[in-house]
């Protein structure tokens, strides 16, 4: 794109004077809406054809009204509200007018102030829009517009756009109809040369969506689709030149798999088929000479783990060295004990927040010497001090509570390493193709023998008691219990159950047991006393927040409560309740609403009384909450860095641009090729890991 594309200037220069801009361009700006081609993709919530003026006779119910009257009555009833801290007097205005048909309709408006009321009593004649209302055989508006000529552009259309960073929708309409009009003749996005229709009406697309020509409802609705088309086309590119990137580096060869087999008939138990299958993915990826980009996807207990310490061995054993990192210092301890246990050959590290200040000196100098070839660690392992000899293989759990930018800074502490991610929370298909389509992927789906599984019931206000009787009864069987609470302390603005209040509600409930909470705010030291004591079965039940959610393993505790499940995403509560029903006892999770639920929630709830098929979940719980920011920084599902493209909404449309763009890549074509080149150079490789 032209480097004097009006499209790059700023959103300031739209201000007649730019050196006194108006805030609500300057808010804009501050929220990331930097430049024309951002502001841009601030889209209509509704564009339509202004209605003609009709007589009264004419007015049908939940139609868009306009019309036009002589006020007959005007009347104001005081209503009480409230405003900052002192109080203000609201009135509620009904306003009868008469057209020429003589036939009556009433204007309603709620909540006016003082000044308002004066205003509407001295109306005699008056133009308004808005919906019709039936109320007692009569006709009524609620809230119309007064001056509904104001809302309408040059072509008759009737624009509304969203508040967006708090700016209300005619402000933003205000900055994108201030646009000049020959900046409209420049491309705004690069269209990529290639004979795609979708691509080449882009300009048109804008123009239509945001009103600059006229335009029916079905070319609007094409417009869109020429939008979704080219995001959806331009992250299977970025996908593609990742992938690409990774394929043209060059990596250190593993080949020696037979030093494996030794370890794994040291194990105390078979392999699944499943790990089989996945273990011969990761030896040919060892194998290949370029960087291992894979991910092992699969349930809490599936054994990723497992295959994550053959990995860390093969490695080792050539001399070279390991590096895991994970979100907290107790899933890292639960790795460190496992790697021992299992690792005899290799001393280990541990390297996290709480490691005294000289161990970290001598665990820095031997990573250095490469004495330790494996290190288990958390954030602290991304540390500047922390440096590697022969740093040959990155494996991150739970890749999701990491940021794009710290699971790229272990990474680069080596030279063309591998990488091998786990993740417990399962990928679905759809996203695959679309965010991790860069990444080789493996899946677990069987669970290792004599696991009895889990049952999960929703527990509502009626049940409680029933609920707590249940509780009692494992707690007589000398079984042990973890509980889950949303927050810490209690909150005035949230009416939800916090750590404090449950461990003070079951000391009371259960006095003859050992009852402790566990949350961020206790010390290292403190935490890992709780959980000791937990596994030493000292203590029977842990009130805490999700800091359990990971890094938790008592085959003994049998029961995960959860108090405000509403809270939580599918996925994490599946994820919740896989820390019981790890050995040979079956596992209860309880999803516990304490306040009436609403039918929504319970019915979102209810598939994970019906399946522990973490794949199924993942579906479902993404279809609720988004599929998050694929290429960007964020990952937090809440905000999709798409604009107007949806995986679902939108999902034929992306399986379509998913063929077009692997033909072109198949055919060789040029252009893609060089545009490939072109963003491998200014892409990071593989911010997906």
């Amino acid at each position: 794109m032209s480097t004097n594309n009006p499209w790059n200037k700023s959103i300031i220069e739209l201000a007649r004077s730019p050196k006194r801009p108006p805030q609500y361009l300057l808010t804009l700006s501050e929220a990331g809406i930097t430049k024309l081609k951002d502001l841009i993709w601030l889209l209509p919530l509704r564009i339509f054809d202004a209605p003609k003026a009709k007589s009264f006779e004419d007015a049908n119910e939940d139609e868009l009204f306009w019309g036009h009257g002589k006020v007959a009555s005007t009347k104001a009833v005081p209503a009480f509200g409230r405003r900052g801290k002192g109080k203000l007097q609201l009135f509620n205005i009904t306003m009868n007018v008469v057209d020429s048909s003589n036939k009556m309709m009433t204007l309603k408006f709620f909540n006016a102030y003082p000044s308002q009321v004066k205003s509407y009593n001295s109306i005699q004649e008056v133009s308004f829009l808005g919906k019709i209302q039936i109320y007692k055989g009569s006709l009524q508006i609620s809230n119309p517009n007064l001056k509904p000529e104001s809302l309408c552009d040059d072509n008759g259309l009737i624009i509304e756009y969203p508040t967006v960073a708090k700016i209300a929708g005619k402000f933003i309409k205000k900055a994108i109809h201030s646009i000049p009009n020959e900046y409209w003749d420049h491309d705004i996005l690069k269209s990529h040369d290639l004979n795609i229709p979708q691509l080449k009406n882009i300009n048109q697309s804008f123009k239509k969506l945001h009103g600059i020509e006229y335009s029916s409802a079905e070319e609007r609705s094409e417009a869109l689709k020429n939008l979704v088309y080219y995001e959806f086309f331009h992250d299977q590119l970025k996908v593609v030149a990742r992938k690409k990137s990774i394929k043209s580096l060059e990596a250190k060869v593993f080949a020696d798999e037979q030093s494996v087999s030794s370890l794994i008939k040291s194990l105390p138990y078979e392999l699944t088929a499943d790990q089989i299958s996945v273990w011969s993915e990761l030896m040919e990826d060892f194998e290949s000479g370029h960087p291992m980009m894979r991910m092992i996807q699969g349930d809490v207990g599936c054994g990723k783990t497992t295959l994550a310490i053959m990995a860390s061995f093969l490695i080792a054993k050539a001399g070279s060295q390991v590096a895991l990192m994970c979100p907290t210092e107790s899933l890292a301890n639960q790795h460190y004990e496992t790697f021992k246990e299992t690792i005899k050959e290799f001393d280990i590290a541990l390297l996290v927040g709480s490691t005294k200040p000289k161990e970290k000196k001598v665990i820095y100098q031997k990573l250095r010497d490469g004495e330790f070839k494996i290190v288990i660690g958390t954030h602290a392992l991304i540390q500047d001090a922390v440096e590697f000899k022969d740093l040959q293989l990155a494996i991150i759990d739970e890749q999701h509570k990491f940021g794009v930018d710290q699971r790229l800074k272990l990474t680069k502490k080596g030279r063309t390493t591998h990488n091998l991610i786990l993740t417990a929370t399962p990928i679905p298909r759809t996203l695959q193709l679309a965010q991790y389509g860069d990444l080789d992927i493996s899946s677990i789906k069987t669970m290792p023998a004599g696991r009895k599984g889990i049952k999960t019931r929703i527990v509502q206000p009626d049940t409680y008691d029933k609920y707590l009787s249940f509780i009692k009864t494992r707690l007589t069987m000398g079984e042990q219990i973890y509980v889950v609470a949303p927050a810490i302390e209690e909150s005035e603005s949230l009416n939800i159950q916090n750590v404090n209040e449950i461990e003070k509600e079951y000391q009371k409930f259960f006095p003859e047991y050992s009852i402790k909470s566990l949350h961020g705010k206790l010390k290292s030291d403190e935490k890992a006393k709780v959980l000791t004591d937990f596994k030493n079965a000292k203590v029977q039940m842990i009130i805490s927040t999700t800091v359990i959610e990971v890094g938790i393993n008592n085959p003994n505790a049998t029961v995960m409560s959860i108090y405000n499940p509403d809270r939580f995403g599918l996925s994490s509560l599946h994820q919740l309740r896989g820390r019981v029903g790890r050995g040979e006892k079956v596992g209860f999770c309880f999803l516990v609403m304490r306040n009436k639920p609403s039918i929504e929630a319970v019915d979102r709830l209810k598939i994970l009384e019906k399946t522990n098929d973490g794949f199924e979940i993942a579906q479902a719980d993404l279809e609720n909450r988004g599929e998050g920011d694929l290429f960007g920084t964020d990952q937090s599902g809440n905000i999709s860095s798409k604009k107007v493209a949806s995986i679902f909404e939108h999902f034929d449309l992306f399986n379509q641009v998913n063929k077009d763009v692997q033909a072109l890549v198949e055919q060789d074509n040029p252009i893609v090729n060089d545009y490939i080149e072109s963003m491998k150079n200014n892409t990071k490789i593989s911010t997906t890991i």
